[in-house]
């Protein structure tokens, strides 16, 4: 009897173990497949090992259910050493973290293993004084039914995407039906409504094909959205389908079968397009070769005849190694879009960057009013108000919420210290300016004992401020009002003399600040440069093109052979030749003073009983420097 128990419990291990198999290669099966609600089920079932935990947390991940990924994750941090995780792992632990708000253990695992720190309480508490606006939402799409998200504007009525199509089959990733794009028109009651809710054509609403994020032409002819492709392709071992920007036109009142544009591929995505206000670019995120991070937002020049240009990355000042999609150009040329890459509250945040000149400032975190701990995306203003549209699951399902916005009481400047670069000195007297992006004067400050200066900015611009003190090489620092960090702009000033930097500088017993040159010599009783002497001030002319604030004063200087009065004049007549010279070879003459000593300041007070050599010594030019 004995030995039939044992043998029982041999087959029952044996039938466990065979099931357990069975289970794992269909979880992973339905994992690979991104059947992520089906493979959660199966995954909690197995036996906890780290893969198995991991892959869980991945299928809630996937589907925004970060409480569950949450718990899932925080078996594999504890079971694993640390160094056998990867930073994909990491990273999808810090956003789930941010997600549950367990911001001090979201901010260790950043710190110590995505080599970014941050502090989430101090930077939300930052963010309250320096964005630019405070929201007010309210959920629009609470009673429409499944999950809806994207706002194109469309005429007096919005497009959006969303599930609520009960007939469409369910999609795998996460069991709801396929995408489709709806028309609505937004009431007007308190609270705001979708009435007359429609689908759009059945040449846009493919059967098991998701459209969503449709952008139209001001004139209503053009409409732009996304579709993904039936056709999978491999990427790393996993089957990806690839969503492409799709382009229909109006024509008679129905919208044309969709053709896919030329810049996307069946190799990897573009979606997500939008307008800009001449509705010459058109802005899109991909993942496409040479992308920066897991996705990036491109734009590509838009024709007259409706071709298009090769795509353009945006750089660094909007994207990074993660996400950012979702962009909208306003018509102030300000760039909005969400990103999981930069530093905000959770999930995918959204941010601003204004573009100049198609430069992008650093991008803006839009602040906690408008951004939660989950994911935020789709920002779309309406034009020329204060109000529009942005999605978000912090519900637990994609919805659409209308924000309204209004200006934050906030004061951006930029305060420092200006020091003496060599000796590390306060330099009281120092005028610091700040300056626009295109050179013109904002405003200034002299600054006291204590050599601080501080002067008013505003946000999501580009300035540079310059520190000058007379005798001093004036310096120029640039920086641009972004949320790096600061609201309050703290550039240290470190400027350096011209004795400092100039080895034939130097300064007297009392102060004052000279260029030493080799003496310029003159005919007796003559006041013309010679071909000696102009060497000499060329290289007076050399040093005063490098520095182009430097304003001096030529001193000329006289022996006492000849009457008093006589050796002044000639003495004035030799320092205006020489002020001549100079302004003769490219030397503003705003920057020079000229002025004759005759024979009042002899360097050897030697009277009538001079020696040549004294005599020479006293016959001189000297170059002062007033600043």
């Amino acid at each position: 009897m004995k030995n039939f128990n044992l043998y029982i419990l041999i087959i029952a291990i044996i039938s466990s173990t065979f099931g357990f198999a069975q289970s794992a290669r269909k979880a992973a099966l339905l994992y690979e497949n991104r059947a992520y609600i089906d493979a959660a089920e199966i995954f909690a079932q197995l036996p906890k090992t780290p893969e198995n935990l991991e892959k869980l947390g991945d299928c809630y991940y996937f589907n925004s259910e970060y409480t569950k990924a949450y718990e899932a994750y925080k078996q594999v941090y504890n079971l694993k050493d640390s160094s056998s995780l990867s930073d994909a792992f990491y990273f999808k632990y810090f956003e789930v973290l941010k997600g549950t708000k367990h911001y001090k253990e979201a901010d260790l695992i950043s710190s110590t293993h995505l080599n970014d720190s941050i502090n989430t309480i101090e930077f939300k508490a930052l963010l309250k004084r320096i964005v630019p606006y405070t929201y007010t939402l309210e959920n629009i799409t609470e009673d429409v039914g499944g999950s809806s998200f994207g706002v194109g504007l469309y005429g007096d009525k919005i497009v959006f995407a969303s599930t609520k199509n009960i007939e469409n089959p369910n999609y795998n990733w996460d069991g709801k039906p396929y995408l489709d794009l709806y028309e609505a028109t937004v009431s007007k009651n308190d609270p705001i409504t979708l009435d007359s809710i429609q689908p759009l054509n059945k040449k846009i609403n493919l059967e098991k094909q998701h459209e969503s994020n449709a952008v139209f032409t001001k004139d209503g002819s053009m409409m732009y959205f996304s579709r993904n492709l039936k056709k999978r392709v491999d990427v790393e071992d996993t089957k990806i389908a690839v969503v492409s920007i799709f382009r229909s036109e109006l024509i008679d009142g129905e919208w044309s079968k969709a053709e896919p544009v030329s810049f996307a591929s069946e190799t990897y995505s573009t979606m997500h397009p939008t307008l800009n206000k001449e509705e010459d670019k058109l802005y899109f995120a991909s993942d496409m070769p040479g992308s920066l991070g897991v996705f990036d937002i491109f734009y590509v020049d838009l024709f007259a005849d409706h071709s298009f240009g090769q795509p353009i990355n945006l750089g660094e000042a909007v994207n990074t190694e993660r996400r950012e999609q979702f962009p909208f150009m306003a018509n102030d040329s300000t760039l909005y879009f969400a990103s999981n890459g930069k530093h905000g509250i959770g999930g995918l945040d959204l941010f601003a960057s204004h573009v100049k000149d198609n430069v992008f400032l650093e991008a803006l975190n839009l602040g906690e009013t408008i951004n939660s701990e989950k994911d935020d995306f789709a920002f779309v203003m309406i034009d020329s108000t204060h109000t529009g549209y942005i999605s978000s699951n912090r519900s637990g399902q994609d919805d659409i919420y209308t924000f309204k916005r209004v200006k934050n009481d906030r004061n951006y400047y930029i305060e420092g210290l200006v020091t003496d670069k060599k000796t590390g000195e306060i330099l009281p007297n120092t005028t610091v300016t700040l300056f626009d992006a295109d050179g013109n004067k904002i405003g200034d400050q002299l600054v006291g004992d204590d050599g601080r200066y501080k002067l008013a900015t505003q946000p999501n611009q580009q300035y540079s401020v310059e520190g000058f003190k007379p005798k001093y090489i004036p310096q120029v620092e640039f920086f641009d009002t972004n949320d790096k960090g600061n609201i309050e702009f703290n550039i240290q000033l470190e400027i350096e003399s011209y004795k400092d930097a100039e080895e034939i500088v130097t300064d007297d017993e009392q102060g004052n600040t000279y260029i030493e040159l080799e003496n310029i010599y003159f005919d007796f009783a003559k006041w013309d440069i010679k071909p000696q002497a102009a060497k000499t001030l060329d290289v007076l002319v050399a040093l005063l093109k490098k520095y182009p604030r430097m304003e001096i004063q030529l001193g000329a200087h006289t022996d006492s052979r000849a009457g008093y009065e006589f050796n002044l004049e000639l003495s004035k007549k030799r320092a205006r030749a020489t002020l001549e010279y100079l302004v003769e070879n490219g030397i503003s003459r705003e920057r020079l003073r000229s002025k004759g000593y005759g024979e009042s300041q002899p360097l050897v007070p030697c009277g009538d009983n001079c020696t040549e050599t004294e005599y020479s010594i006293n016959r001189r030019c000297e170059f002062l420097i007033l600043r």
